[in-house]
């Protein structure tokens, strides 16, 4: 279909909560954007798994991702369960493609969604599966990963790569 303007940190359209999908026949229109916006991020940056509709400036809880080669479709997500357990990470966003934030995520979650064809499903991810589920989600009500860290975790994403280095 099109490939959107990602909105970037500071777009206060970034901080609305989305509204529930209605119009299944719209929210298909919004999912071709997203895959075709994830792809061009994808082409142009070299990283990306995964897109939520607000960040193209359209207010619906629709999320697209691919992940290990697997297309994801996800309509009015809600969580169905969160482990206790949580692991640290440094998590990155198109919204701010040059930052890195440390922050913690559940290891594991349980989301319901809908697909494009108003059924329901089910799905349960975990590590690194669980932490951009959740980093969408966050999306669909104005969070930002910066929102969920101590200032102090913050990182250019040359900065992070320059530390990853020199760990090795």
């Amino acid at each position: 279909m099109a490939i959107r303007r990602i909105l970037q940190l500071g777009d206060p359209l970034l901080r609305v909560i989305s509204a529930p999908v209605t119009d299944f026949a719209a929210a298909q229109a919004v999912l071709a954007d997203l895959d075709d916006t994830l792809g061009e991020f994808r082409r142009t940056h070299g990283f990306g798994r995964g897109i939520s509709a607000i960040q193209i400036g359209a207010p619906t809880r629709v999320i697209l991702l691919r992940f290990e080669g697997t297309l994801y479709e996800l309509i009015n997500p809600t969580y169905a369960a969160q482990s206790p357990e949580m692991f640290e990470l440094w998590d990155d966003c198109f919204s701010f493609p040059n930052l890195l934030v440390r922050l913690q995520r559940h290891c594991s979650v349980r989301i319901r969604y809908q697909d494009r064809h108003a059924q329901h499903h089910e799905l349960t991810a975990e590590g690194s599966f669980s932490e951009l589920i959740q980093h969408e989600m966050d999306h669909l009500d104005g969070i930002l990963a910066v929102d969920r860290a101590p200032s102090t975790a913050l990182a250019t994403r040359d900065q992070w790569l320059r530390q990853q280095r020199h760990r090795s």
